[in-house]
């Protein structure tokens, strides 16, 4: 997939206070089938996960290349990447200590794996409760939203991305309102990238996805950017 071929799409804006400080990709896509993935999808999965838990199974936080990066663009922003964990770190914690992928969906399970083999943190959205400008900003005071698994997500001080009915993702826990369910056929890929890995890590798992959710999930790709 090449990037320049899709640069149109959802608008998105970025608060001044975040730029220089980290990048933003986002992918979005329609025609999507969430049907079961094939053994194909599996082995290359299997595969993934052999090999990190090769390269980093007793390895500090600090070692591993992506982690040490993404905790200190938490730091960066005054979040404690301990409390409000990334995403990808939190799939990378779950596999190294034996327990696999969770299994959600096709589109859900496709990025997720892409996010753990290139530790990005990444939030996946059904693209149709998207309305408006995607901003993506710090969190104002009492903002936050009924969670994926948590009750209910506090965004005070914390990154966040927001359209027009309010916050709705997170680089740590996405609301429910935005949620890729059943009825899913538009996506909405939004990832979340320190600085300093942008240039070399950014594009390509951009691309790395596309391919994917093309291969898995029957995906049009109709828009996919790189913000700095």
């Amino acid at each position: 997939m090449s990037l320049q071929a899709h640069s149109h799409g959802l608008r998105l804006a970025v608060e001044e206070s975040l730029r220089g400080v980290l990048s933003i990709g986002a992918l979005e896509a329609e025609d999507v089938k969430l049907g079961v993935l094939p053994a194909e999808y599996l082995a290359e999965r299997d595969r993934v996960i052999e090999r990190l838990m090769s390269l980093y199974s007793g390895k500090q936080p600090a070692d591993i290349p992506g982690v040490a990066e993404t905790r200190a663009l938490f730091h960066q922003l005054d979040i404690d990447p301990t409390k409000h964990r990334p995403s990808s770190e939190a799939l990378l914690r779950r596999v190294l200590q034996g327990k696999g992928l969770p299994a959600v969906n096709a589109a859900v399970d496709v990025c997720n794996l892409c996010s753990l083999e290139h530790q990005v943190p990444l939030g996946l959205y059904d693209r149709g409760t998207v309305h408006g400008t995607i901003h993506v900003r710090v969190g104002r005071d009492s903002e936050g939203y009924p969670g994926i698994r948590k009750q209910h997500v506090h965004l005070s001080g914390r990154l966040l991305l927001a359209d027009d009915d309010g916050p709705f993702g997170a680089p740590t826990s996405d609301s429910t309102r935005t949620a890729v369910g059943p009825d899913t056929r538009q996506l909405l890929v939004v990832l979340f990238c320190p600085l300093e890995r942008a240039a070399q890590h950014l594009s390509a798992t951009l691309e790395h996805i596309a391919a994917l959710l093309a291969r898995y999930c029957g995906a049009s790709i109709v828009a996919a950017r790189v913000l700095q």
